[in-house]
C-alpha cells in the first residue's frame, strides 16, 4: 500500500509530462515549461495526452517479469530455474518474493495514475474543451483502473478500493474490501467507460487505433461478467461487441493475415486488438516491451545482447497443441523450427537444442528479433511490439462459454459457431459438441511413467489455453474453473496435478522426467500480500469491511 501511495505526490506532473515507453508519433509531448494542474488542461490535445501514461509505464513491473511469473508459471505453461521466479512454478511463493511485489506494486501504480486523471480532469479543464473529449479521457482512465483491479482481485482476493489516492497520503493504512464489492466497483468503472468512450471501427493497423474505445470496455465487461458466472450479461456484452463491428479477426475476417502476424511489431494496433499496451522500443530498459529480453532463447535472436531464455515451456503446454495447429509454431519454439522473420539479414533463425530451462523448448510469442527485423526500432531489453491485454478472439470464446452457462456439454449452434471460428483460424476441424469437465485416456506422446492414466479435459478451457498461451491469462482461467469467489478448487487441482511441469533429457525431442512440483492445495489459488506492504499496512490482513459506494 505504501509503495503506490508514495507515487501520488508525483502523479499530477507525471500524467502531464511523461510519455515514457510510448511511441513518439502516438503521444505528443505537452509543453515542458511552467506546467501546473491549473494551467495544463487548457486544450483538447492536452486532455487527450493526459491518459498517455496509462498505456505503458505503470504496467512495466507487471509485464517485465512479475505478471508472467504468476500467470504462466503457476498455470503450468512455463518453467524456469531462475531463482526469482522458480517458486511460482512449484507453488512455494512467499510474501518476500520480489517479483510478487513488483506485480502488486505495478498494478497499484496503474490505479494511482488512473485516479489522478479521474479526480483532476473534471475540475481543471475549462468549459472551452468539448465535454466529450473530457469524458473520453475519463473513460480511458476508468477502463485501466478497472483492468488493474480485475488483476488485483483475482490474484489477492479482498483488496482496498481506492478512488482518490491522495486521500491516503497522510495515512496509508486502509482496510481491504470484499471481493464482491471490488467486482461491483470494476463493473461501475467499465459501464462508465462503455458509455463515454468513443466507438471506433478498426481498419488496418494505425497509431490512432491504439487507444481503447467503447467496444474495448464492453469486451472487458463481458470477461468480468464471465468470471462472475453472470452468463446472461456476459453473453449480452459479447454479442454487443460482435454486432458493433469495431473489431475483426486476422485470418478470418481479415484475409491475408494469419494468427502469427498478430505478434509482429509492424501489426501493432491491428483490427483484432481490443486493449493493448504501447511501447517506444528505444531508450533501453523501462521504455519498451521487456518480454523478448527475458523470453528469447538466444542472444542471436535479439541482436542486442539480451535474449536470456529465462522462461522455458513445459511439456504439458507443448503437448496441449496438435502439431498442425497454426498457433503452435508462433507460440512455442521447438528444436529445429525455423523462423524467417527473425534474423532476416542472415536468412532466418533455426532453434537449436538448448537445455537452459530443462525442456529445450522456449517461447516464440512476443519474440520479434533484431531491430533490423522490426524496421530499425528496438534496443536492448526494449522492443516496440505491443502487449495485448485483450484480443477480439476472446470475445467469441466468451460467447461460447456464456451460452453454455455452466452446462457440461452443448450442441448449441451459436456456441459451436463461436468456438469453431477460432478453431478454424487455427486450422483445426469443427467441434460438433462442446464438452466440459470430462475424463479421457492419457495418450500424451512421450509421457513419463508416473503420468496419470486419465486426463481431465475441457474443450473451452483448452481452446482458451492454446489461443492465449503466454498472454498472461491461463492461470486466471484455472482459478475460475470451479466457480466465482470460491475457496474449493477440485477440478483445477485435478488439472494441475496431471500437468507435466518437469525437466527432460538431452535427446531431441527431449524425454520427460515427470511432474516436478509440490502438492497443490486450495490455499494456493490466491497469493500473499507482499511482506513490505503488510508491514506498512497491517490492515491488509484484517477481515474486509464493506465498501461505501458514492
Amino acid at each position: 500500500m505504501k509503495t503506490y501511495i508514495k507515487y501520488s505526490f508525483a502523479i499530477a506532473v507525471l500524467v502531464m509530462t511523461t510519455v515514457t515507453s510510448c511511441k513518439k508519433e502516438f503521444f505528443d509531448r505537452p509543453p515542458q515549461s511552467a506546467i501546473t494542474l491549473d494551467n495544463f488542461y487548457q486544450t483538447a490535445d492536452q486532455v487527450k495526452s493526459s491518459t498517455n501514461v496509462l498505456y505503458s509505464a505503470p504496467w512495466f513491473g507487471w509485464v517485465a517479469k512479475g505478471g508472467w511469473a504468476i500467470t504462466e508459471m503457476a498455470s503450468g505453461n512455463g518453467r524456469s530455474y531462475s531463482s526469482d521466479v522458480a517458486n511460482f512454478g512449484n507453488f512455494s511463493v512467499t510474501d518476500g518474493n520480489t517479483e510478487l511485489a513488483n506485480a502488486y506494486n505495478s498494478l497499484w501504480i496503474v490505479v494511482a495514475q488512473s485516479n489522478a486523471i479521474i479526480n483532476n480532469l473534471p475540475t481543471k479543464v475549462p468549459a472551452t474543451v468539448d465535454a466529450k473529449v473530457v469524458n473520453n479521457a475519463l473513460g480511458e482512465a476508468r477502463l485501466f483502473r478497472a483492468l488493474a483491479y480485475f488483476h488485483l482481485v483475482r490474484l489477492f482476493g479482498n483488496v482496498p478500493i481506492i478512488e482518490n489516492t491522495l486521500d491516503y497520503v497522510e495515512n496509508f493504512q486502509v482496510n481491504t474490501n470484499p471481493v464482491t464489492d471490488v467486482y461491483k466497483f470494476i463493473i461501475n468503472d467499465l459501464k462508465f467507460a462503455e458509455a463515454n468512450l468513443t466507438p471506433q471501427i478498426r481498419s488496418g493497423n494505425s497509431v490512432a487505433q491504439g487507444r481503447v474505445s467503447s467496444g474495448s470496455a464492453t469486451a472487458l465487461l463481458s470477461k468480468v461478467y464471465l468470471t462472475m458466472q453472470d452468463y446472461n450479461n456476459a453473453r449480452i456484452c459479447a454479442q454487443k461487441v460482435i454486432s458493433s463491428g469495431e473489431f475483426k479477426l486476422y485470418g478470418s475476417d481479415i484475409q491475408g493475415k494469419e494468427f502469427k502476424d498478430l505478434f509482429l511489431t509492424a501489426n501493432n494496433n491491428n483490427e483484432e486488438s481490443v486493449i493493448a499496451l504501447q511501447w517506444a522500443g528505444s531508450g533501453g530498459y523501462g521504455r519498451g516491451n521487456p518480454l523478448q529480453a527475458s523470453w528469447a532463447a538466444s542472444t542471436v535472436i535479439t541482436g542486442t545482447g539480451d535474449g536470456y531464455g529465462v522462461l522455458g515451456v513445459t511439456f504439458d503446454a507443448l503437448y496441449s497443441f496438435q502439431q498442425d495447429d497454426k498457433r503452435f509454431k508462433p507460440t512455442i519454439m521447438v528444436v529445429g523450427s525455423n523462423y524467417p522473420e527473425l534474423n532476416q539479414a542472415t536468412g532466418g533463425y533455426t532453434q537449436l537444442a538448448n537445455q537452459g530451462q530443462g525442456t529445450s523448448t522456449f517461447v516464440k510469442k512476443y519474440v520479434v528479433g533484431t531491430p533490423a527485423d522490426n524496421g530499425g526500432v528496438g534496443s536492448a531489453q526494449s522492443s516496440a511490439n505491443n502487449v495485448y491485454m485483450m484480443r477480439y478472439s476472446e470475445v467469441y470464446l466468451i460467447l461460447a462459454e456464456a451460452i453454455m452457462a455452466g452446462a457440461k456439454n452443448s450442441t448449441d449452434a451459436q456456441a459451436l459457431a463461436a468456438i469453431n471460428k477460432i478453431r478454424n483460424r487455427a486450422g483445426l476441424g469443427n467441434l460438433t459438441e462442446i464438452k466440459r469437465g470430462y475424463f479421457t485416456a492419457n495418450n500424451t506422446p512421450g509421457k513419463p511413467t508416473n503420468a496419470p492414466a486419465q486426463l481431465y479435459r475441457d474443450d473451452i478451457l483448452e481452446e482458451r489455453r492454446r489461443e492465449f498461451m503466454f498472454e498472461f491469462d491461463y492461470w486466471f482461467d484455472l482459478c475460475r474453473l470451479d466457480g466465482f469467489n470460491v475457496t474449493n478448487h477440485p477440478n483445477a487441482i485435478t488439472i494441475i496435478n496431471q500437468q507435466d511441469r518437469g525437466s527432460g533429457d538431452n535427446s531431441v525431442p527431449s524425454n520427460s522426467y515427470g511432474n516436478g512440483y509440490s502438492t497443490m492445495t486450495n490455499g494456493k489459488f490466491l497469493f500473499p500480500f507482499p511482506a513490505t506492504e503488510v508491514a506498512s499496512n497491517p490492515k491488509l490482513l484484517q477481515p474486509p469491511v464493506p465498501y461505501v459506494f458514492k
